[in-house]
């Protein structure tokens, strides 16, 4: 269905974009931006079967729908080798399994040492000069799975799957205590903590923050949880658990004991419909680095 060629993609016009135009399949379908039509309108980056086409043409079934996905664009990040664990990818999309103790991008520029510097180094090594874009955050000491996108028009549309809560993200905690009841979800709204640089908290004033839980395994002083989040705020499974009175074991910032080298929350797996093949991704992310074996419950 999809070819890279060089700098462009090709697609093989499928039966479901059928009846489609050229603008309705860039801008309704894949969300691309203002800025990014506009740039391949002037720069003829789309085609259809080899020639620059109006963008009101129909799209029909086997048609090469042509696009200039790899345009190289300016980027301030510092290409570094790191072995990466990958668990999913294609011309579009990188799915990669993050150990903790690792930032995702830097806070400076020549920072290196970071996830998007791995990335960058990896993309280059795929003649791949476009900008690093990770489409959602995992704190420092969080491992799992992290979502990255290979093309400005990649972002565009993964973008806004995030924010229309069409990529599921599930999480697995163990937390000091035991939840009851075992299953709910928690509605408190997050801002940032007046008193501490970097912690958040719960405030009638913060951004709204829905995160869903169910209890997997109780233990004797801590139970091992699953969590889904409806909304991405900084620290959001940290704050909610803590806010409850059963913080993240190893999370000191929010009231946990230090009885783990880091905070026990790992991305264990990636939910989403492929916005450019329409197939179901499921990423499973196995960890060694857990208080509890997981291996049982995501195998």
């Amino acid at each position: 269905m999809w070819t890279r060629k060089g700098d462009w993609l090709e697609c093989i016009i499928p039966s479901w974009w059928s009846g489609l135009t050229i603008e309705q399949l860039l801008k309704d379908v894949w969300a691309a931006s203002k800025k990014l039509a506009h740039r391949w309108r002037m720069e003829h980056g789309v085609k259809l079967n080899g020639q620059a086409v109006p963008w009101k043409t129909v799209l029909n079934e086997r048609d090469r729908l042509q696009l200039y996905a790899y345009e190289p664009e300016p980027s301030f990040i510092v290409p570094e080798y790191r072995e990466l664990s990958i668990l999913w990818e294609d011309d579009h999309l990188l799915v990669l399994n993050k150990e903790a103790g690792i930032d995702i991008h830097p806070s400076e520029p020549e920072q290196t040492g970071t996830l998007a510097n791995a990335v960058a180094f990896y993309l280059q090594s795929q003649a791949i000069l476009t900008k690093v874009r990770h489409i959602h955050r995992l704190d420092r000491d969080t491992s799992g799975a992290i979502l990255f996108a290979k093309h400005p028009l990649a972002g565009a549309t993964l973008d806004r799957m995030l924010a229309h809560r069409a990529i599921k993200r599930t999480y697995v905690a163990l937390v000091h205590g035991r939840l009851s009841p075992k299953s709910g979800t928690i509605s408190a709204p997050i801002g940032r903590d007046r008193h501490h640089p970097t912690r958040r908290r719960v405030s009638k004033t913060g951004a709204k923050a829905v995160t869903h839980y169910r209890v997997i395994k109780t233990f004797p002083s801590t139970s091992l949880v699953e969590l889904s989040l409806e909304t991405g705020r900084t620290h959001q499974i940290r704050v909610h658990l803590a806010h409850l009175g059963h913080p993240l074991v190893g999370d000191v910032l929010y009231g946990g004991k230090p009885v783990f080298h880091r905070h026990a929350l790992h991305a264990a797996k990636l939910t989403f419909r492929h916005p450019f093949t329409n197939e179901e991704v499921i990423c499973l992310a196995p960890t060694s680095d857990f208080p509890t074996d997981l291996s049982r419950i995501y195998n």
